[in-house]
């Protein structure tokens, strides 16, 4: 006769392989992308159980195994001995917590985000009349108009996601640190992936739009 409890384990094994997997084959993509250099960036997986899988601190997003990927709590807290997960884990967290059909988080530090963010002294990137603004939820549409907030970077991880949590309700695209670089999440790791991938195309756009804009005519002349 089977045992039960046998079963359930063997299931919730599966399940965190499958997420672990997910995660391993996401960092690979962003790598690629050029979006997690050296060991930046970190990303996370909520199982329907309601652990969550996130990479581990100091790891390579593009080298990873499956030792490279820990579970935590909901208040980002290691459950096994000798974890150490990223202080930026709380940041996951707070989705988590802020939208139950949230399935994973992605955050990344591309070139484009890590620019535009450090050019600008508004709060606010807009992004607006791109076919690919359609790849965010509630949009169908490209003549929108989607803002995304830009928060300065902070070391006191507690006091950002106090910032971070006025505006959660209103993020159709997710948010960028100053500097840093940008945070996304969807339903599961497809959707999500999809997203960050939609944001990092249109701000690589404005990338090249900044580039590309007439340089000013010097004063007097």
């Amino acid at each position: 006769m089977n045992d039960p409890s046998q079963t359930l384990s063997t299931t919730q094994d599966n399940d965190w392989s499958a997420a672990v997997t997910q995660i391993i084959q996401a960092g690979k993509r962003m790598d690629q992308r050029g979006w997690v250099p050296a060991t930046a960036g970190n990303l996370s997986v909520r199982l329907a159980d309601g652990r969550i899988a996130v990479t581990r601190s100091g790891g390579h997003k593009g080298f990873l195994t499956p030792q490279g990927v820990i579970e935590v709590n909901l208040h980002g807290k290691p459950i096994h001995e000798g974890d150490r997960p990223s202080a930026e884990t709380l940041l996951h967290c707070q989705i988590y917590a802020h939208f139950p059909d949230a399935g994973a988080v992605l955050h990344g530090h591309s070139i484009a985000a890590t620019v535009l963010s450090m050019n600008t002294t508004e709060p606010v990137l807009y992004l607006a009349d791109y076919e690919l603004l359609k790849v965010f939820e509630g949009q169908t549409t490209h003549e929108a108009r989607l803002s995304v907030p830009i928060f300065p970077n902070d070391q006191d991880i507690a006091h950002l996601s106090r910032s971070v949590s006025l505006f959660l309700d209103d993020m159709k695209a997710g948010y960028i640190i100053q500097g840093h670089g940008v945070y996304v999440w969807g339903p599961d790791m497809g959707v999500a992936l999809a997203r960050l991938e939609g944001l990092e195309f249109l701000l690589a756009c404005e990338l090249e739009r900044l580039k590309l804009a007439p340089t000013p005519a010097p004063q007097g002349v």
